[in-house]
């Protein structure tokens, strides 16, 4: 069971070198109650691609999220609200 809702949704635009990419994450149960860490990243407005990682301790995940997290955010990432890109939007 996760304790905590994990999200967080980065951009990083650059004009100058038409760099406009962004890197979503989340931490949410799969069917099994395992913590499963979701990444999404591509280009702003593209479908991107996306990776799973499956734990068994939710504190395994939360440790990938904030590696991946420094990662970005030394990068020159910087954040947005998120947004869910595989559900669509409410009317």
């Amino acid at each position: 069971m996760i304790a905590q809702r994990y999200q967080l949704y980065v951009e990083r635009i650059d004009a100058k070198k038409n760099m406009a990419r962004y890197y979503a994450m989340s931490i949410e149960p799969n069917l099994f109650g395992e913590a499963c860490l979701i990444r999404r990243w591509g280009r702003i407005g593209t479908t991107g691609q996306r990776r799973d990682h499956h734990f068994a301790r939710e504190e395994e995940a939360v440790r990938l999220f904030l590696q991946l997290l420094r990662k970005r955010r030394s990068r020159g990432y910087t954040p947005k609200p998120y947004i869910r890109q595989d559900r669509p939007a409410d009317r």
